[in-house]
């Protein structure tokens, strides 16, 4: 058996080998347009898991203990994760939905920061804190304080 064949649906699909609960692929995920990644809500606890459940999506995957361990040693599934934390940068440059004091956005952040920084490590998680900062602050800092404290503990601050 070759390694790809020991690796659990989240961590094959992170690697570019499998799909989500939907059949789509991260390339699949990585390629859809702005309008489609803010109406859609399924994909983000794909593109960046964490080890507890999530709240809006309950069915979605949770990693463990040893998927963490296994994706952190694969340097593919990192590279896509970068990946994936670099197509939501430009997402968040790109759209203002998400510049009010409210928006779904900012739970999508908060998950995006704490998988990066369990994942990849505390400096992928705080380049994706600074433009997403750079970003509200340029637009008047519309983004409420619980948000950003959030934000702030999710990239150990």
């Amino acid at each position: 058996m070759n390694a790809s064949q020991h690796r659990s649906p989240l961590h094959a699909y992170l690697a570019g080998q499998g799909s989500d609960g939907r059949g789509r692929t991260i390339e699949d995920v990585l390629a859809l347009p702005d309008e489609a990644l803010e109406r859609i809500h399924d994909y983000i606890q794909w593109l960046f898991p964490l080890p507890t459940r999530s709240m809006a999506q309950p069915g979605a995957p949770v990693l463990t203990p040893d998927e963490i361990a296994s994706i952190r040693a694969d340097e593919q599934a990192i590279a896509n994760l970068r990946r994936a934390a670099e197509r939501m940068r430009r997402f968040y440059e790109r759209t203002d939905d998400w510049l009010s004091p409210h928006d779904h956005n900012h739970l999508r952040i908060t998950r995006i920061l704490q998988s990066l920084r369990l994942l990849a490590g505390e400096s992928d998680a705080r380049v994706f804190h600074q433009a997403v900062m750079i970003r509200q602050q340029a637009s008047g800092s519309p983004v409420n304080r619980q948000s950003l404290a959030y934000w702030e503990r999710a990239v150990g601050g």
